[in-house]
């Protein structure tokens, strides 16, 4: 089912051979396809995932929000903790997205560099994909995430990652900058990022993959910091 919105194409999908539900909304002359892996307890209807997929919109990036889970699934809850099965979904919709023919109404997504942001257990699924087809993943953003659910992949892990977690959680802080120090790709020092510039940073990392380029060490060509949400930043 094809629907518009402004200047925004807007797809019903099914991704993958369980033929998971999804939301691909494509922006006039697209840039780059953000994947969205949500959180435990979550899906494709999450609403700050929503929220920040109308962002990324604006800033000129496809999004594309599936279920990870079919419904039998989500149903029992080991589900929603089995790494290995949720970064399974993800390099799925990775294959979806590039087995996309020019011909079809979103076929221009296959062309896209594509980026992988997760919440929750979500971005462990992300950090799965993105080590097991690094070619593929030219970004990687965590929300308030658990990243080190994905230790053993983390070294194997090359996109740029940004680790985004709130001040006040200090348990979930402590865990993030643990696998910051496991993450393969080079890395600089963690900063403030500021609320809104996180589209940018994921728009300029994945250009930098694109162009097989190393990015700038210092995080503030991203987008202006200041004080607001802590960032930990990896390049390759």
């Amino acid at each position: 089912m094809t629907a518009v919105r402004a200047t925004i194409q807007i797809e019903q999908v099914r991704v993958g051979a369980l033929g998971l539900p999804g939301e691909l909304e494509i922006p006039a002359d697209a840039a780059a396809l953000v994947l969205f892996a949500h959180g435990s307890g979550s899906s494709r209807l999450s609403e700050r995932n929503r929220r920040v997929a109308q962002v990324l919109q604006r800033h000129g990036q496809a999004t594309l929000l599936f279920d990870l889970l079919t419904e039998r699934e989500a149903a029992d809850r080991r589900n929603v903790f089995d790494v290995a099965l949720l970064g399974g979904r993800v390099e799925q919709a990775l294959d979806w997205v590039g087995q996309q023919s020019a011909g079809a109404n979103f076929g221009a997504i296959a062309r896209l560099p594509v980026g992988l942001f997760g919440a929750s257990t979500g971005v462990a699924a992300a950090l799965v994909a993105a080590a097991a087809q690094p070619s593929r993943v030219g970004a990687v953003v965590s929300r308030g995430g658990r990243p080190d659910l994905a230790a053993h992949c983390l070294d194997r892990v090359e996109a740029p990652t940004l680790l985004i977690v709130g001040g006040a959680d200090p348990q979930v802080l402590d865990l993030n900058r643990a696998a910051l120090r496991l993450l393969g790709c080079r890395m600089s020092s963690p900063s403030w990022l500021r609320a809104g510039s996180t589209a940018t940073w994921c728009a300029g990392a994945m250009r930098e993959r694109r162009r097989d380029a190393v990015p700038s060490a210092d995080p503030r060509g991203a987008g202006s910091m200041s004080p607001g949400a802590i960032g930990g930043h990896a390049f390759r």
